[in-house]
């Protein structure tokens, strides 16, 4: 068996195609491999598949899998065919996809990297320019996507995380059921909703099915379910509840902070529950709990709302919290009172969580996951890279990347 058969073997390569040449240079750590086709070859025609003969070709090179620590390219001769039917046409090749520079196997490996490292790494270790893998990302994800069904979706939750400092946004919609990122959309506005409700109609999805949807207490999101979502009920989210209590909390420590320096560096210890808290956080805690303070009475009330979510049944639990409402306005501490006025205005979506059970936690851990990526690649360039990016991490698509 000679060279230039034992790579056609290697490189699956099936007639008419076969490995013609060789070429392999140390210096520039590089492999040329050339394929051609036998002469005389039909070819189906890309469009009715109907044998039809070459009509003339055009070169074309590329980048395939490393051989060994040397990069190697495939370089062939494309032909067009002259189909009675349809046409000059030209032929796909088994080993790449139409318009790109890369192999089908290269773009696996890429695809299959960006998963564990960011782009700009993949493509230094690849020595590719990063704009090139972010264009095979956006394709592979965009072909992945068209074939999502979302005829199932029922309960989503949907989330906004940054994208870059300051305010720039993304809107994630979730699956709850199947933990997996949906839709991804620049911006945090009612718009993205309506974006979404296309994005699922698009997939066969039906706007009228969803039955639940997970969610903070943003206004723009809140308008944008009731125009294009009106039979989904609304649960507010345990996380951003407590979060919004948690910055009254924050915000009553800064305000009495003025005239009370011990409360200067104790942001963390009011934010945390006494179980959570180190051995000296707890006894600083102790201390400041029992100097008669403002913000030790909103942590008291931080504390007892958690209560809320223990309640047996929604009926319990709705009288609970209109009994913490009224402590709490009765208290008259002005952040705390503005956190019982929002959960007022908002009582059913809140207590909606007693039927549905949704959290936000799965939206919340892919932000983290995200977050972390965009630290790691010092940031997207784009905001569809970031998009981009949620899908490959948190989309579970399913890729086709295996050569003809």
């Amino acid at each position: 068996m000679d060279t230039n058969t034992l790579f056609t073997m290697a490189l699956g390569l099936q007639a008419p195609w076969e490995v013609k040449n060789l070429q392999f240079d140390e210096e520039a750590k590089r492999l040329d491999i050339t394929i051609d086709f036998t002469r005389g070859a039909d070819f189906p025609c890309p469009v009715c598949g109907q044998p039809a003969k070459v009509h003339d070709t055009e070169e074309k090179t590329w980048r395939h899998l490393d051989f060994f620590q040397h990069a190697a390219y495939l370089t062939a001769r494309v032909p067009r065919c002259k189909c009675d039917v349809d046409g000059v046409k030209q032929v796909q090749v088994p080993w790449a996809r139409p318009g790109s520079g890369f192999t089908l196997l290269f773009e696996a490996l890429i695809m299959t990297l960006v998963q564990a490292m960011p782009v700009a790494s993949v493509a230094k270790l690849v020595g590719e320019h990063d704009t090139k893998l972010w264009r095979l990302l956006h394709h592979h994800v965009d072909e992945a996507r068209a074939k999502v069904d979302m005829s199932g979706v029922t309960r989503i939750g949907i989330d906004e995380t940054a994208a870059k400092r300051g305010h720039n946004y993304i809107t994630l919609v979730m699956d709850m059921e199947e933990k997996k990122v949906l839709f991804g959309v620049a911006g945090r506005s009612h718009e993205t909703v309506h974006a979404f409700k296309a994005d699922l109609t698009a997939h066969k999805g039906d706007p009228d099915k969803i039955e639940e949807v997970c969610l903070d207490m943003s206004p723009s999101f809140i308008k944008g379910l009731k125009a294009h979502f009106p039979k989904a009920h609304l649960t507010f989210d345990r996380f951003h509840v407590m979060q919004m209590i948690n910055k009254a909390v924050d915000n009553v420590r800064r305000g009495e902070a003025k005239d009370r320096p011990e409360l200067k560096k104790t942001r963390y210890i009011w934010l945390k529950n006494p179980s959570n808290l180190r051995a000296n956080q707890a006894g600083r805690l102790q201390e400041l709990r029992d100097a008669n303070l403002l913000t030790a009475e909103a942590y008291r009330m931080k504390l007892t709302l958690q209560d809320f979510y223990e309640q047996a049944n929604p009926q319990a639990a709705g009288m609970f919290l209109k009994e913490w409402i009224t402590m709490v306005k009765g208290a008259g501490i002005e952040p705390m009172v503005k956190a019982a006025d929002t959960l007022k205005d908002h009582l059913a979506g809140v207590l909606r969580w007693f039927k549905s059970g949704l959290a936000n936690g799965l939206l919340e851990g892919i932000n983290s996951l995200l977050q972390a990526a965009k630290s790691k690649a010092r940031g997207y360039r784009t905001i569809r890279n970031l998009v981009t990016m949620a899908y490959l991490i948190a989309g579970k698509l399913k890729f086709e990347l295996t050569p003809a």
